[in-house]
C-alpha cells in the first residue's frame, strides 16, 4: 500500500512538472496531429516536425501546458477540419484563414467555450453554421467570409454578448437577419455582404451603438431602411447597394458626413468627402485587414467561383 501511494505521488509530481515546464498533454497533442494529418501537413508552407516539442510548432501557442492558440494563416492547409478540435477546451484563438480547407464545420466546434477569436475566412467550407454557436459566450471575433456556407444565420449569435466582429460575407446564406443581432451591444463590425438574405433589416440593428461597419450590400433585402439607423452614432462604413429596398427614408435623418464609405442605390444620399481627412479607407466588401501579416487582403483575390 505504501509503495502504491509513493507511485501515485511520483506520477502526480511528474505530471505537475510537465505542465509547469509547458509540455502539452498527449491528449491535446493528438488533436494537433489530427489537424496536421487531415489538412495534408506535409505540404504546408511551413510544416511541423512532429518529433519536436509542441511549443516549437509554427503557430501553436502554449500556456501552462495547454494549447491556447493556433494560427496557421495562409499556410496551404488542404483538407477538412477534424472533429477532435472540440477537445482543445483551453483554446482561445483559432486562425486558419486563407487556406484551402473544405468540408463542413465539426459539430464539436461549439465545445470550444474558451474561444475568443475564430477566423476561417477565405476557405472552401460548406454547410450550415451550427445552431449551438451561441454556446461560445467568450467569442469576440467570428469571421468566415468567402466560403460556401448555406442555411440561415443562427438566432443564437445574439447570445454572444462579447462579440465585436461578425463577418459572414460572400457565402450562400439564406433567410432573414435575426433580430437577436440587436442584442450585441459590443459589436463594432457586421458584414453580411453578398449572400441571399431576404426580408427587412431588423429595427433592432439600431441598438448597436458601438457599430462602426455595417455591410449588407448584394443581398435581396427589401422593405424600408429602419428609422432606427439614425441611432448608429459610431457608424463609419455603410453599404446597402444592390438590394430591393422600397424606400431609403430611414437614412434621411442620418448625418452622412460621418462616413468614410457610404454606398446605397440612392445616389442622392452620398456624403461629401472633400472635408474629410484620413490616411486610408478600405471598402468593407472587398478588403480584409489581417494583423498576422500586417497587410490588407482583397476578399475577391482568392474568391473561388465553384
Amino acid at each position: 500500500m505504501k509503495r502504491l501511494a509513493i507511485f501515485f505521488f511520483l506520477l502526480t509530481t511528474s505530471v505537475g512538472l510537465s505542465l509547469a515546464n509547458g509540455q502539452v498533454s498527449q491528449r491535446e497533442k493528438d488533436v494537433l496531429i489530427d489537424l496536421y494529418n487531415s489538412t495534408n501537413g506535409e505540404q504546408w508552407k511551413v510544416t511541423w516536425n512532429l518529433d519536436t516539442p509542441v511549443e516549437t510548432w509554427k503557430g501553436v501557442e502554449v500556456e501552462e501546458g495547454h494549447v491556447v492558440g493556433i494560427t496557421l494563416f495562409m499556410n496551404n492547409l488542404d483538407g477538412t477540419l477534424p472533429e477532435s478540435l472540440g477537445k482543445l477546451k483551453y483554446l482561445t484563438r483559432l486562425n486558419l484563414a486563407f487556406n484551402n480547407i473544405t468540408g463542413v464545420l465539426p459539430k464539436d466546434i461549439v465545445k470550444l467555450e474558451s474561444l475568443k477569436e475564430f477566423r476561417l475566412e477565405m476557405n472552401r467550407i460548406k454547410g450550415a453554421i451550427p445552431q449551438e454557436i451561441g454556446q461560445l459566450k467568450n467569442l469576440e471575433v467570428f469571421s468566415m467570409f468567402n466560403n460556401f456556407l448555406t442555411g440561415p444565420i443562427p438566432e443564437t449569435f445574439g447570445n454572444i454578448q462579447n462579440l465585436k466582429e461578425l463577418n459572414l460575407s460572400s457565402n450562400n446564406l439564406k433567410g432573414i437577419i435575426p433580430k437577436s443581432i440587436g442584442n450585441l451591444s459590443k459589436l463594432e463590425a457586421l458584414g453580411l455582404f453578398e449572400n441571399g438574405l431576404e426580408g427587412e433589416i431588423p429595427a433592432e440593428i439600431g441598438n448597436l451603438g458601438q457599430l462602426k461597419e455595417l455591410v449588407l450590400a448584394n443581398n435581396q433585402l427589401g422593405g424600408e431602411i429602419p428609422v432606427e439607423f439614425s441611432q448608429l452614432a459610431s457608424l463609419q462604413i455603410l453599404q446597402l447597394q444592390n438590394n430591393r429596398f422600397n424606400s431609403y427614408t430611414g437614412l434621411k435623418a442620418m448625418d452622412t458626413k460621418q462616413f468614410l464609405v457610404f454606398d446605397t442605390d440612392d445616389k442622392s444620399l452620398n456624403p461629401r468627402f472633400n472635408s474629410i481627412e484620413f490616411d486610408r479607407s478600405r471598402m468593407a466588401d472587398t478588403e480584409f485587414y489581417d494583423e498576422d501579416c500586417d497587410c490588407i487582403r482583397d476578399n475577391n483575390e482568392y474568391k473561388d467561383n465553384e
